[in-house]
């Protein structure tokens, strides 16, 4: 990493940075619009650091893959986009019950299937949260700008490797490829977050024991640590069971984990929200078109604020309801036929009202589209 220069890179690149700063030394991939960039980068970067890059035959082959590099201790990333994504669909699910740390890019794309695929939308919110099957907890995060690509990246794997989670980014197109100024910081300034080992002798290691963080200790395959991997709901030493009260504690410690950490997992930015009449809530891309619409309403005496979620799952429900509480009016604007903004408006209880603004033609939604349904406001 060229720590300390300044650089013109795209989103995807800056993902690149981002994973390797973090220490991620594996990639499985299949290209795809609009995400090759990410594995081009990987190819190119990953051995110099003596790092490896794999192009898999498919993207249920690439998941599978870091789930194994992972498993064999080394951090470990693949990237998709569209119909990618929904053939990682089942690995996904099996990384979530075998708690295997690994870091997923999802640049959404226009869908369904085959879609739009040089198009940009946000299609796959909800999709991210609940696209493979079972009660589980997920993270996924949201960057909105070229320099969010390389900071989000590298938290993702530090919440990766804490909570023993697969994690999921996700961006747009639009912030996947457009280009912009950043500055790479020195690698001794950043916060590195590697999964907790055992430190008992192998005869006393419980591979899924719980603890007060309900986050077990990972021993790496290999170190003389006996360690059982399923897909099956199992038991603390991770063999399949069907007994009510382990499958209840484990499925239950799996939400837990993630439950206890919201403080240190979510995080949102608020823009001129202190004396706001109305909120825009918007992520990815539209998160600066919000702000832009935001200081023109402002021009025209209208008292209107941003509150961007980087965290979209799980869903930042105190931060939402506090806004809630505080505002005329939410507007919602999304590249899709409203997906985030079920959530919003699941937790209002009568607080403010909610007004969606939904487009699905491939192009981005303009500060003066947001400007138009302030109109419904004042």
């Amino acid at each position: 990493m060229a720590e300390n220069k300044t650089r013109l890179l795209q989103g995807n690149e800056a993902i690149v940075e981002g994973a390797i700063a973090a220490g991620c030394r594996f990639f499985a991939g299949y290209p795809i619009t609009p995400a090759t960039e990410i594995a081009e980068g990987m190819s190119v970067k990953l051995p110099i650091v003596d790092g490896t890059f794999v192009q898999m035959e498919d993207e249920i082959g690439s998941m599978g893959a870091i789930i194994g590099a992972s498993l064999a201790g080394v951090k470990s990333m693949t990237a998709t986009s569209g119909p990618g994504f929904s053939l990682m669909q089942e690995n996904l699910g099996f990384a979530c019950i075998s708690e295997v740390p690994c870091v997923i890019a999802n640049i959404m794309r226009g869908g369904p299937s085959t879609g739009l695929p040089t198009n940009t939308a946000q299609g796959d919110v909800m999709q991210m949260r609940w696209g493979t099957h079972g009660d589980h907890p997920i993270i996924v995060l949201c960057p909105y700008s070229v320099e969010e690509c390389f900071s989000v990246t590298l938290k993702a794997f530090n919440l990766s490797e804490r909570y023993r989670v697969p994690v999921i980014i996700t961006t747009d197109e639009v912030v996947a490829h457009m280009r912009e100024k950043i500055t790479l910081p020195p690698a001794s300034s950043l916060e590195i977050i590697d999964r907790v080992r055992p430190n008992v002798p192998p005869d006393w290691f419980i591979p899924f024991e719980d603890n007060s963080l309900g986050v077990p200790p990972m021993s790496v395959f290999g170190d003389g640590y006996r360690y059982h991997v399923t897909g099956l709901v199992h038991d603390v030493r991770g063999f399949p069971t069907s007994k009510p009260d382990e499958v209840d504690g484990l499925i239950r410690r799996l939400h837990r984990k993630i439950d206890k950490g919201q403080g240190y997992i979510q995080e949102g930015e608020h823009f001129l929200t202190d004396d706001a009449e109305v909120v825009i809530l918007a992520y990815g891309s539209i998160g600066r078109t919000a702000k832009q619409a935001a200081i023109l309403a402002r021009e025209n005496g209208q008292k209107v604020g941003v509150f961007r979620p980087i965290t979209l799952w799980p869903f930042m429900r105190k931060a939402v309801v506090d806004i809630l509480k505080n505002v005329r009016a939410v507007i919602v604007p999304e590249m899709n036929m409203g997906q985030y903004s079920r959530e919003v408006k699941r937790v209002d209880q009568g607080y403010a009202r909610i007004i969606t603004l939904n487009k699905v033609n491939g192009q981005v939604i303009t500060p003066e589209e947001i400007l138009k349904k302030l109109k419904e406001v004042y």
